[in-house]
């Protein structure tokens, strides 16, 4: 019997406020601009809100994704048999995780503005990094989703 791991798919976009935020980035653009005229107010408007959209844009394109039998974070690409233990980080545990409980040699795929995360113990001995700390709305789904993964690469190991 073929068994699959819970699959699991989050992208880290930014919230609904920083779009906003790209629009008056683009009307201070159009301020700036004012002695200038009308066409380089527009300029200002769409080029301005236009540049801080795609900054937007690319601080949230980040995804965690959980595929086969790998974790995909960000740039990073790790098997789950590298992994241990998880730990679901409600938004004190999160903050303290990012700041004094920290580690520096972490992997951390972090953002501000999710509140929530999950720790993620590093067991391959060849790895020298401790921990990932991953951004997430869904801690207790990533979770279950790595677990999973890395039950249905042991069943795999086992049987071959």
């Amino acid at each position: 019997m073929q068994h699959s791991a819970t699959p699991y798919e989050e992208r880290l976009t930014a919230p609904r406020s920083w779009w906003l935020i790209s629009f008056f980035v683009g009307v201070s653009c159009a301020l700036i601009l004012f002695p200038f005229g009308t066409l380089p107010i527009l300029g200002g408007l769409v080029g301005g809100t236009a540049a801080a959209a795609v900054v937007a844009s690319s601080y949230g394109s980040p995804r965690i994704r959980v595929v086969g039998d790998s974790l995909i974070a960000g740039e990073a690409k790790i098997p789950v048999s590298a992994l241990g233990e998880t730990e679901v980080l409600d938004p004190e545990e999160a903050r303290a995780w990012r700041t004094y409980k920290a580690d520096v040699r972490a992997f951390l795929l972090l953002r501000a503005y999710i509140p929530r995360a999950l720790r993620v113990i590093v067991t391959d001995p060849e790895d020298p990094t401790p921990y990932l700390y991953l951004s997430t709305r869904e801690p207790e789904q990533l979770a279950a989703a790595i677990e999973a993964a890395r039950k249905a690469n042991a069943h795999r190991s086992a049987e071959g």
